[in-house]
């Protein structure tokens, strides 16, 4: 039941780069998260990367990759990037960076341009799905698309739980 998604900023800018990549739509679950799609889709929570708007103590925007399955330490990213703070974006404000809904945040195609942080395990992984641009919607890639593409750095600031 492959139903296509019609296009969107993300799956524009890859598109137009000739990055190949995978289309994963779901079922859609307010609140249900990366867990949540890595259920109904058969796939390794690990793999399935959450797009988070955060933004720093000057209310400057950015984006963290992060595993679906972990937290991100602020404190360690803070500290990472050479911010005093940072804490996620209210849901209204993310959607205005980002041009995207929250719970269809893609890192590609974003409104406004936002230095990008990935986790760097994620790096290692061979194939991860990221959301699409849309809710219901991940798009499987290769990982280092992430650095080539959207220029992210790597920071080590997952919580383990």
């Amino acid at each position: 039941m492959a139903k296509h998604v019609s296009e969107t900023p993300a799956t524009q800018l890859l598109k137009a780069n000739k990055l190949a990549f995978t289309e994963h739509p779901y079922e859609y679950l307010e609140h249900g998260g990366a867990l949540h799609s890595a259920e109904v889709l058969g796939f390794d929570p690990f793999a399935v990367v959450k797009t988070l708007i955060m933004q720093d103590q000057d209310a400057k925007p950015l984006v963290v990759l992060m595993h679906g399955n972990r937290k991100v330490s602020t404190k360690n990213l803070a500290r990472q990037i050479g911010a005093k703070s940072v804490a996620p974006c209210l849901p209204e404000v993310a959607n205005r960076h980002s041009g995207y809904l929250v719970g269809g945040t893609s890192p590609f195609g974003t409104r406004r341009d936002m230095p990008i942080y990935i986790e760097s395990s994620i790096l290692e992984l061979p194939k991860i799905l990221i959301n699409g641009g849309r809710r219901g919607y991940l798009v499987g890639i290769d990982p280092q698309v992430c650095l080539s593409l959207l220029g992210a750095q790597a920071v080590q600031c997952a919580l383990l739980d």
